[in-house]
C-alpha cells in the first residue's frame, strides 16, 4: 500500500472524500484496477489512491471493531492492526468506570480506538500521539464517532505531557519496530521501566503488554491480567492502584475472571484420564492452569505441558473439554489407519510440545469419511504421543461434533 501523506488523507475528509469513501463501502479489492481506473475520471488520482487504501482498511478492521463502526472509522496501515480489539476496549473502560475514573491521559493513543471506548462512558480523555497522520487519524475518528466533545487528541511526545490533572493514565508502548515485533520491554517505545513510574505517579493507571511478557517483569504493586477474546489471547495489562500482586485471567465475552495473590504449585503429572481439558490460552499465559486443575480435580498429562486431564466431566469456562478414546504413541501410519477405520474426513489437529506442524500431519494423513475427530499432539509422561478423541459436550449428546480448523502449537507451561 502506498505511503498517505496527512495532506492526501485531509483530502479524504472533504465532501468530496466522504462520498468517495461510501461508494466503495462494498467494493471488491479484486476488481481494484478497473474501480480505479473508472474513478480517476472523476477524482484527482492522489484522492483515489488513498480512498481505495481507506476502503480496504475498513473491510480489515470490521472483524475487531464491528461494521458499524468500521465503515465510518479511519485508519493507518500499521494502526489498524496494533488497535485494540474493541471488545477489550469496551471491558478495560467499563473497569475503569468502575472505579470511579472520569478523566483519563491516553498515552500512546494510536489511532484512539481505546479512547473512543472510554468517551462512550462519558470518561473525559486526552489522547496524546507523537506521528502527526496518526494523530490526525485519532482527531478523525472522534469526529466520526460523535465524540469529539470528550476527546482531546494532542500530537506530542508522551514522555513530555503533565498528566497530573487525570484521574487516571493509560499506556500503551509501541511493540514494534523497524525489524517486527519487539520482545524485550525495555525495548518498547517508550520503555517499560518509564511507562511503570508514570503509572506509579497516578491513581489509576494500566498499560498494555505482550502477552509474552516474563512473571518477574511484572512490578511487586501490579496487577497482572491476561485478556483472552472468543479464545484467543489478545492482550496483557498492568494495572496499578487496584490490587497489588494479583494475578487475573480474563476471558470474554463475559467477563470471566479468574484472580488469585497466591497462585498454586503446578500440578502433579498422572495418566491420561477419559477426559481432556485445554485451559485458554490467558489461563496458560497467567500461570493459573493449577487453579483450573484443582477446581476440575485434574492433573497435568506431563510436568511441562497445559493440558489437564481427569476422569469426570466438570463444567468449567476457563477450559475446553473433550472426550478421549485412545492415548498412542505418536505414528502416522497408525493415525491414518485408525482415521480410515472410522471413516474420519473432518480432522481437527491440536498440538502443544508438539514439533509436528498439522497441515502437514493433515496432508499426509488424507482424512475422508462422514465422521470427525480431534487429534492431539503432545508429550505424556515425556514420551511424543497422539490423543484422539472428540468435543465432550458434542461427546455427550451422541452428536457429531462441529468441524474446526487446525491449531497451531499454543505457549508451554
Amino acid at each position: 500500500m502506498d505511503p498517505v501523506t496527512p495532506e492526501d488523507f485531509a483530502a479524504l475528509l472533504t465532501p468530496e472524500g466522504h462520498a468517495l469513501l461510501d461508494s466503495l463501502r462494498d467494493y471488491d479489492p479484486a476488481q481494484e484496477l478497473a474501480v480505479a481506473t473508472r474513478l480517476r475520471r472523476e477524482h484527482p488520482a492522489a484522492l483515489v489512491s488513498a480512498a481505495l487504501g481507506q476502503a480496504r482498511l475498513r473491510q480489515r478492521a470490521v472483524a475487531k471493531f464491528g461494521a458499524e463502526d468500521a465503515h465510518r472509522m479511519y485508519f493507518t496501515p500499521g494502526g489498524g492492526e496494533m488497535a485494540t480489539r474493541a471488545s477489550v476496549a469496551s471491558y478495560r473502560a467499563e473497569r475503569l468506570a468502575a472505579l470511579g475514573v472520569r478523566s483519563l491521559a491516553d498515552l500512546c493513543c494510536g489511532i484512539g480506538g481505546d479512547a473512543l471506548a472510554l468517551a462512550r462512558l462519558g470518561i473525559r480523555v486526552l489522547a496524546v500521539d507523537r506521528d502527526p497522520l496518526t494523530v490526525a487519524v485519532a482527531r478523525a475518528n472522534a469526529e466520526a464517532l460523535g465524540l469529539a466533545d470528550l476527546i482531546e487528541v494532542r500530537e506530542a511526545d508522551v514522555t513530555e505531557v503533565d498528566t497530573a490533572g487525570y484521574d487516571a493514565v493509560f499506556i500503551d508502548p509501541a511493540r514494534r519496530g523497524g525489524r517486527g515485533r519487539v520482545f524485550d520491554p525495555e525495548s518498547y517505545s517508550p520503555p517499560l521501566s518509564w511507562a511503570v513510574e508514570t503509572a506509579r505517579a497516578a491513581k489509576f493507571a494500566a498499560i498494555k503488554i505482550a502477552p509474552g511478557i516474563p512473571h518477574e517483569a511484572v512490578p511487586a504493586e501490579a496487577e497482572a491480567e491476561w485478556i483472552s477474546d472468543h479464545g484467543d489471547v489478545k492482550e496483557a495489562v498492568l494495572w496499578f492502584g487496584t490490587a497489588p500482586g494479583e494475578i487475573r485471567a480474563t476471558l470474554l465475552p463475559g467477563p470471566r475472571a479468574l484472580a488469585t495473590t497466591d497462585p498454586l504449585p503446578d500440578p502433579q503429572a498422572g495418566p491420561v484420564g477419559r477426559y481432556l481439558y485445554e485451559p485458554d490460552g490467558a489461563v496458560i499465559r497467567a500461570h493459573l492452569v493449577a487453579e483450573v486443575a484443582e477446581q476440575l480435580g485434574g492433573r497435568l498429562i506431563d510436568p511441562t505441558i497445559a493440558y489437564i486431564t481427569a476422569d469426570e466431566l466438570r463444567a468449567t469456562p476457563y477450559a475446553t473439554s473433550y472426550e478421549i478414546t485412545d492415548v498412542l504413541p505418536f505414528g502416522l501410519k497408525k493415525l491414518k489407519a485408525l482415521m480410515r477405520e472410522r471413516g474420519v474426513g473432518i480432522l481437527t489437529v491440536k498440538k502443544r510440545g508438539s514439533a509436528i506442524e498439522p497441515e502437514e500431519l493433515r496432508r499426509k494423513v488424507k482424512p475422508q469419511g462422514p465422521h470427525s475427530a480431534t487429534v492431539f499432539l503432545t508429550r505424556v509422561a515425556g514420551a511424543p504421543s497422539m490423543l484422539i478423541g472428540s468435543p465432550a459436550a458434542a461427546a455427550a449428546a451422541g452428536a457429531e461434533p462441529s468441524a474446526g480448523a487446525q491449531e497451531a502449537a499454543g505457549p508451554r507451561r
